[in-house]
């Protein structure tokens, strides 16, 4: 059996949906699964168990792929998807129709949602990637985000790297090198896979809503994540040694200057939060080794 997957947008998008793709691998163990999304995930891709083929694709291109047994659209409501997966010719379609789509439910039950109402189980809270390493690396910050909406303004970054006293390693995605150097050393230059294991092995992680909150999630690494203009109630990790700071105001995901509700994050709120996770690990570990004493 051949199944298509179509989910050719972000990192983030494509942990988010870790959960469905292990529920079509439980339900169908045997099929190949194919999974379009663009190339430059492919060590993403490669941790993800569920996947056997990466198929390059971008976002909403023509797919390379001829008469799949079962296409699944986990990308997006339609039409324009959905028709990229019909002109596949598919024996079967798993979609959501565009009346059907589900506003306000987390991304990540949203996917499982649709797999479920066509019979396939899936465990939403089965998200995590295999551990990379001991979690004894430095404190990450990621000031990027893809858009401004999102963009926590990097002199706060860079008042909340000074003011801590651990290693810290400021990681920056593509063109975003120039921002990261006004928050501390020389940007982390290094492949996806290499990002990852560093994300994965970090104490902390610092960041806005982005892919790299995901990887955090994804590892079980501690984070303090900044939220605006999306809800962490949509985006925000499901579970995990994670603290969500969010004001409650919702506005434009796609303009170019930081939401109001994000610059009501003060840098204070930051450290206090880092402070509390840090702390909190602490205690973990200190009971582990008692117990295990």
């Amino acid at each position: 059996m051949r199944i298509l997957v179509l989910r050719a947008l972000g990192l983030g998008d494509l942990l988010t949906a870790v959960p469905a793709l292990r529920g079509l691998r439980a339900a169908f163990p045997r099929a190949e699964i194919t999974l379009a999304a663009p190339e430059w995930l492919r060590d993403a891709v490669d941790r993800i168990e569920a996947v056997d083929r990466l198929l390059p694709t971008q976002e909403l291109a023509p797919i390379a792929f001829e008469r799949p047994d079962l296409a699944v659209n986990l990308h997006g409501r339609g039409p324009q998807s959905v028709e990229r997966l019909l002109a596949t010719r598919p024996r079967e379609l798993i979609t959501y129709e565009g009346w059907d789509w589900p506003v306000g439910r987390h991304e990540v039950l949203r996917w499982c949602d649709l797999l479920q109402r066509n019979g396939i189980r899936c465990d939403p809270d089965d998200f995590r990637l295999q551990p990379v390493g001991d979690r004894t690396g430095p404190v990450v910050i990621h000031p990027g985000a893809s858009t401004g909406a999102r963009r926590w303004p990097v002199e706060r970054y860079a008042a909340v790297a000074r003011a801590l006293e651990s290693e810290v390693v400021v990681t920056a995605g593509p063109g975003e090198r120039d921002l990261a150097r006004w928050v501390g050393p020389e940007p982390f230059s290094g492949t996806l896979a290499e990002l990852m294991d560093l994300v994965g092995t970090a104490r902390l992680v610092i960041c806005g809503d982005t892919g790299v909150a995901h990887v955090a999630t994804a590892y079980g690494t501690p984070s303090v994540l900044l939220f605006g203009p999306v809800p962490p109630r949509l985006w925000g990790p499901r579970r995990g040694p994670h603290q969500v700071l969010w004001h409650g105001e919702t506005g434009d995901t796609f303009a170019d200057e930081p939401d109001p509700g994000l610059l009501r994050i003060t840098v204070d709120e930051v450290l206090d939060a880092v402070g509390g996770v840090l702390c909190e690990q602490s205690e973990s570990a200190s009971s582990a080794r008692a117990t295990s004493a």
